[in-house]
């Protein structure tokens, strides 16, 4: 078989098309797909409904009825080229995530320390320490998939899920983090839990989080946790987003 050359646009039913950068999951090749995401809403083409980006792709959903899908595609090849160059030059937004770590907030805090053999304080110092990627949102509405995360702290998932796991859970699982933007079942290792509302279907925007973005943890007390709790529950918390020129690469 003919090996894979990216960038490269597929057909995904009637409705859809893909595409594709690589096939691991890289930053180089992520930033390319925000660009592309990017570029495609500034373009504003007629019939298109949706974009979802991956590790890897970005998928374009359309409407085939009132789309010019051949120029479509064209349109996006091009794009794909374009911002092969371009990709480095977005505006870095930071979202500050504030977080209660280990006690019942974080039930496996215990756990990830035995693993890694550092105390809980250094676990705390070390997750918040770096700013993480989210690579893509998936698996519930808002769920965030984040890389960066210091290789030390790489700690396996559970080997028995729980069946629930509270909105706002902040977990690691392998040499990835995120959080939990929902109730759910899952099996992270769970290390904390942010008072934020993730995902609020009655607010706008109603996922704070996106593609893109990254993430600074930062630690909390109790009371700052029932305080931002209480704002949430309101509906008037608003989280702190910085922004800044990304550096070109």
């Amino acid at each position: 078989m003919d090996e894979k050359k990216y960038p490269r646009i597929l057909t995904a039913g009637d409705g859809c098309v893909v595409a594709e950068f690589g096939d691991s999951i890289d930053m180089a090749i992520n930033s390319r797909v925000a660009a592309l995401g990017s570029a495609v809403a500034k373009m504003d083409f007629p019939g298109v409904l949706d974009m979802v980006p991956s590790y890897r792709s970005l998928a374009v959903y359309f409407d085939p009825v009132n789309t010019d899908v051949k120029r479509l595609y064209t349109r996006l090849g091009e794009l794909c080229l374009k911002e092969d160059t371009e990709a480095g030059h977005e505006r870095r937004r930071t979202i500050i995530v504030p977080t209660l770590y280990g006690g019942e907030w974080g039930p496996d805090m215990e756990d990830v320390a035995a693993h890694t053999g550092f105390s809980p304080e250094e676990v705390i110092s070390r997750h918040s320490g770096r700013d993480c990627y989210c690579y893509m949102l998936g698996f519930t509405p808002g769920f965030s998939y984040l890389g960066g995360m210091d290789p030390a702290l790489e700690t396996p998932r559970l080997k028995n899920p729980r069946e629930v796991i509270p909105a706002g859970s902040v977990g690691i699982a392998a040499k990835q983090t995120g959080v939990y933007s929902i109730v759910s079942p899952g099996g992270w290792r769970l290390i904390g839990r942010t008072p934020m509302l993730i995902f609020d279907p009655n607010r706008d925007p109603a996922i704070f989080l996106e593609a893109g973005m990254w993430i600074r943890f930062r630690p909390i007390d109790k009371a700052e946790f029932d305080e931002i709790e209480a704002t949430s529950k309101e509906g008037t918390y608003r989280p702190e987003i910085l922004e800044e020129e990304e550096a070109s690469s």
